[in-house]
């Protein structure tokens, strides 16, 4: 398996998201992708390389803007957090938070686990960096960036890590080594 250097961007900033819980829930950007952000985002990203996204609208608008020939997978989508989905974090309550960590992520919310989640994007990964790629743009969520940080990293310390929107982080695959851009 070739090391290979994944680009990563969180999407923009979503509408009326502000302490709700939306892993699959499709929600608009808070205002649409203007030139500035692209302009932006180009400045950092390296010319002719594949560009990978969630097909979720929010990443989606983002990965066509930097790349007209960007390519959609559904192993890129951020967690399914099941009955949890659009609800706020303050209604779904500590005790069930709490209880899902306890069960080490476990899918409590009928959704997915994390460890199911960390499957799916290690094998979109592995298969990438088995194709030979060694840079690719990857537009996506901060639940699959922390799973790809997840390959070397306890889940916790993953966890704890800011995710900004719109900022490009670099990681080298499968030695999930995150280095400044």
């Amino acid at each position: 398996m070739v090391r290979m250097r994944l680009a990563l961007i969180r999407h923009l900033p979503v509408k009326d998201a502000a302490g709700l819980c939306y892993g699959r829930l499709d929600l608009p950007l808070a205002q649409d992708v203007c030139a500035r952000d692209i302009a932006c985002l180009q400045a950092q990203l390296p010319d002719g390389v594949p560009v990978y996204s969630s097909p979720l609208s929010r990443c989606w608008l983002l990965a066509q803007a930097i790349s007209p020939v960007a390519m959609k997978d559904t192993r890129l989508q951020e967690l399914d957090f099941g009955q949890w989905e659009g609800r706020s974090w303050q209604d779904i309550g500590a005790g069930a938070l709490d209880n899902w960590i306890a069960t080490g992520y476990d899918a409590t919310h009928g959704g997915e686990s994390l460890v199911v989640m960390q499957a799916r994007v290690w094998q979109w990964a592995d298969e990438c960096a088995a194709k030979g790629i060694k840079v690719a743009i990857v537009v996506t969520h901060a639940g699959v960036i922390r799973a790809l940080w997840s390959r070397f990293l306890p889940w916790d310390d993953c966890l704890g890590q800011a995710v900004p929107h719109g900022e490009v982080l670099w990681l080298t695959w499968p030695d999930a080594i995150p280095t400044p851009s």
